[in-house]
């Protein structure tokens, strides 16, 4: 399976899914920390799924070609890009991404894994 592949596997698996540095229980950069600190205070709480980039290589380099977006973290919910951690910030401010998550939750059962 190509990385590109296993990407879009990842996106069309996971409703929410959070690209980031670490894990939600660890996360390694300030960014990765404050984009998990914005979905646990939302409806979901900690039910979205991650990858942590930095074990992960090959989903580094390319994800930043196909999203078009160069940093990290990244959100993705239902296939969407969302963006990044500023992003996040913003609409939480607004009250927008806590009715996104609610929505989306009450749509799907969401677990907080690793997403392969």
């Amino acid at each position: 399976m190509t990385t590109l592949e296993k990407i879009t596997q990842q996106l069309s698996q996971n409703p929410i899914i959070l690209y980031m540095k670490g894990s939600p229980q660890s996360p390694l950069c300030g960014f990765s920390a404050r984009a998990v600190k914005v979905l646990s205070a939302c409806a979901c709480g900690q039910n979205f799924s991650y990858i942590d980039i930095l074990q992960h290589p090959d989903i580094r380099t390319e994800l930043p070609n196909y999203s078009n977006w160069p940093t990290f973290p990244q959100l993705w919910i239902e296939n969407e890009l969302i963006g990044g951690c500023d992003i996040m910030v913003e609409m939480y401010r607004s009250g927008e991404i806590q009715q996104l998550i609610k929505e989306i939750s009450a749509k799907y059962y969401i677990n907080h894994i690793e997403a392969q």
